[in-house]
C-alpha cells in the first residue's frame, strides 16, 4: 500500500502498534493485544477503534500462516502541516507479515547473555508502558547492542534503574517472588507481561542493576520470544538449571 507523505504517523509518529505471534493460522494472544491498543488509542486520542474489522482483517492476513509475526500498525492518518490535530482523523491500518525469529527457539532452552546498553531511556510518564510509533530510542539500543557481546543488552533509565531489553520486558525471581521493573516512567509493558500478572503475583518496583544480578533467576519476556531464562548479565552468571525449572513451573500454569 502507499503511505501519503502528510501521514502523522511518518511525519511525527503519531501512532501505535503491536506485534503478534501467529501459530497455525490464530492470532496468538489477541485480546491482550486489543487491550493494549486500546490503551494507546485513549491516551492518544484516536478515534474508537473498530474492533471486529481489526480482527477480520488481521485474521484473513494470517491465513495459511503456520508459524509468523503479525504487525498491526495504527497511525492518525493524514494531517496538515504542524502538530494540531486535524478537525477529523481518519487513521491508516498497516498489517504486515513476516517470518518468526526462529532463534528464539534455541534461546528458550538455552538461555541468553547480556550486556548493559550505554543507551539510556528518558523518562515521559504520559506514555510509559505504551508501544507508540516514537523508538527512537530503541533504534539506537539496537545499534548499541550490535557493538556489544551478548545476545541482547539490558537497558537502564537516566536514574540508573533496570527497565526492560531491548525488545521485551525482565522478570526477576528473589526470596520466593517474582519481581519485575517499574515502569512509571518509561518502558513498554508487553503482551507477554501482561498475561504473567494475570496469573501470578509479579510486583513492579524500582530495581537497580545490583539487585537484578542478586536474584536467583532472571528471564525476559514478550509475545513472541515466551519467558527466556538469563543466563548472563556482563560477568553476573546465573544457575541455567534452577531457571528452566522455574520457567517450566510458570509455563505450565498458564
Amino acid at each position: 500500500m502507499e503511505i501519503s507523505h502528510r501521514d502523522r504517523g511518518l511525519n511525527y509518529g503519531d501512532g501505535f502498534f503491536t506485534t503478534i505471534q501467529v501459530k497455525h493460522a490464530q492470532l496468538q494472544l489477541w485480546q491482550y493485544h486489543l487491550e493494549r491498543l486500546r490503551q494507546c488509542q485513549q491516551v492518544l486520542r484516536f478515534p474508537p477503534l473498530e474492533e471486529a474489522e481489526l480482527f477480520d482483517a488481521c485474521q484473513k492476513a494470517a491465513q495459511g500462516c503456520q508459524l509468523g509475526v503479525l504487525k498491526l500498525l495504527i497511525t492518525r492518518g493524514e494531517g496538515g502541516r504542524g502538530y494540531g490535530l486535524p478537525d477529523r482523523s481518519e487513521p491508516s491500518i498497516i498489517i504486515t507479515m513476516s517470518d518468526f525469529p526462529l532463534h528464539y527457539q534455541h534461546w528458550q532452552s538455552q538461555g541468553v547473555s547480556l550486556s548493559v546498553s550505554g543507551v539510556k531511556l528518558g523518562h515521559q510518564p504520559l506514555f510509559a508502558g505504551l508501544k507508540t510509533l516514537n523508538r527512537l530510542e530503541q533504534v539506537l539500543i539496537k545499534e548499541d547492542a550490535s557493538r556489544r557481546s551478548g545476545d541482547d543488552v539490558l537497558v537502564l533509565d537516566l536514574n540508573d534503574n533496570v527497565i526492560e531489553c531491548s525488545a521485551s520486558n525482565i522478570i526477576a525471581f528473589k526470596d520466593q517472588q517474582l519481581v519485575t521493573p517499574s515502569l512509571a516512567l518509561c518502558g513498554i509493558k508487553g503482551v507477554y507481561l501482561s498475561l504473567l500478572s494475570d496469573h501470578h503475583n509479579i510486583s513492579a518496583q524500582a530495581l537497580t542493576l545490583a539487585d537484578l544480578q542478586d536474584a536467583d533467576a532472571v528471564f525476559m519476556c514478550n509475545s513472541l520470544m515466551g519467558l527466556v531464562p538469563v543466563k548472563s548479565i556482563d560477568k553476573k552468571t546465573f544457575n541455567l538449571q534452577t531457571a528452566l525449572e522455574l520457567k517450566a513451573r510458570i509455563e505450565n500454569s498458564l
